[in-house]
């Protein structure tokens, strides 16, 4: 693989004044030799020096800040010039602009299966950086659309491995463990993008949602299961509260409840504590017994 050398070439400003200098030379030699009825060592020693100085401009180039020259010498990687300013450097090499600023990516919302076949849709935003110009431009044909659909690939992979949710089961899913999905998606992407040269920032989901055909049921089952829980506290609640009233009328001694009169409170209690309404009471002025 090739590895990223950097470079170290010529303060270009330095170079430009001195053009600018020979280039003024020449320019006069050349009309020199002209008004001179024609002194062929002037005006040719002038044009030769013009065409020279003109490769000699070519030399010139412009890095910016957070951006690389990647040079080659007639097809051979010479190096990467990294350092911001006007450079010069030898004018047969070809220089290729890399940004090395930070991108974001926002892949399309992906139609996959979860780890269970669920049909879902699921897009990621990929925040990731080229950190070596030499693999990003000499071992792939074109680094950006390789991080798209590396991406992309590494989206569906982590889709299938986890479930959209857990229900009742322990471990991660997509929709609640967003961090742990995330960090996973972030070496998933990693690994398939070292050969180019791409560092990885931050990789997180955007968009997560069950696909339309299925959207309806599994809102009702989500709503089913937020109804059983909500019931299963609402009863561990009430029989707590069964348990410290009983507790309460024995220690002070306040009622010697036998067992069915026990039975008939815990039941009235229980009725009271987990109504979806208010309760109506009625006054028994009578016994349990007739």
């Amino acid at each position: 693989m090739i590895r990223e050398n950097v470079r170290r070439t010529w303060p270009g400003i330095p170079f430009a004044l001195a053009f600018v200098v020979l280039q003024g030379l020449a320019i006069w030699a050349v009309v020199a030799g002209i008004m001179a009825d024609i002194n062929f060592v002037l005006l040719i020693g002038g044009v030769v020096a013009n065409l020279f100085l003109l490769l000699l401009w070519a030399g010139l180039f412009m890095v910016s800040p957070n951006e690389a020259k990647v040079l080659q010498f007639f097809g051979d990687y010479a190096g990467t010039v990294r350092e911001p300013g006007l450079r010069w450097a030898n004018p047969f090499f070809t220089k290729k602009k890399v940004s090395a600023r930070i991108r974001n990516f926002d892949s399309d919302r992906l139609k996959v299966n979860d780890h269970r076949g669920n049909p879902i849709e699921i897009a990621a935003v990929v925040v990731w950086q080229v950190v070596d110009t030499a693999e990003a431009v000499f071992e792939v044909d074109d680094f950006e659309d390789f991080v798209k659909i590396q991406s992309e690939s590494a989206l569906r992979g982590l889709a299938a491995r986890y479930p959209y949710d857990l229900g009742e089961e322990d471990g991660i899913a997509l929709r609640s463990h967003q961090d742990e999905v995330s960090l996973q998606l972030v070496q998933d992407i990693q690994a398939r993008l070292d050969k180019a040269g791409v560092k990885v920032i931050e990789a997180r989901i955007s968009h997560l949602a069950y696909a339309s055909e299925i959207a309806g049921a599994m809102l009702r089952r989500q709503q089913a299961t937020a109804i059983i829980d909500a019931r299963r506290r609402i009863v561990d609640g009430a029989v707590g509260m069964v348990e410290m009233a009983l507790a309460k009328l024995a220690d002070n001694n306040v009622v010697d409840l036998d067992d069915e009169r026990r039975a008939a409170m815990i039941s009235n209690l229980l009725v009271v504590l987990c109504s979806d309404q208010g309760t109506t009471p009625v006054v028994n002025t009578g016994t349990l017994y007739g």
